[in-house]
């Protein structure tokens, strides 16, 4: 299993698209066997579907992330991609819980408003 975590500064951020990177990783039998950190390219030009699209070129299975817009989550999704929202913490703490199963997932902590607005904190 691939997994990406949307990552800012060693903790999971809390807007999908707009975070500085993610963590990828590969879990087998339930062990770490390699961690990669990819910058977001899409990061500046935030133009819609252009993550997605990177992490499904990558082979990801799963996206975990403390928010993320509907388009986005749906784009993911339609792609066979699991999205885990509404997590929060240090990135190697919370792929921790992943690994052994006891990852809480909650809303989605950046709510859209509309293409243009959004209430986040990054």
């Amino acid at each position: 299993m691939k997994v990406a975590i949307a990552t800012d500064n060693g903790f999971v951020a809390q807007h999908f698209g707009k975070c500085s990177g993610f963590l990828i990783v590969d879990i087998e039998n339930g062990n770490i066997v390699k961690k990669v950190f990819v910058e977001n390219l899409g990061h500046k030009a935030h133009q819609p579907g252009a993550v997605p699209r990177f992490l499904r070129n990558q082979n990801v299975d799963c996206v975990i992330a403390g928010g993320m817009g509907t388009n986005a989550m749906m784009n993911l999704q339609s792609s066979g991609i699991k999205v885990i929202v509404g997590v929060a913490g240090a990135v190697d703490e919370v792929l921790n819980k992943f690994v052994v199963g006891s990852l809480s997932p909650g809303e989605s902590l950046c709510e859209h408003k509309g293409h243009r607005r959004h209430r986040c904190k990054h």
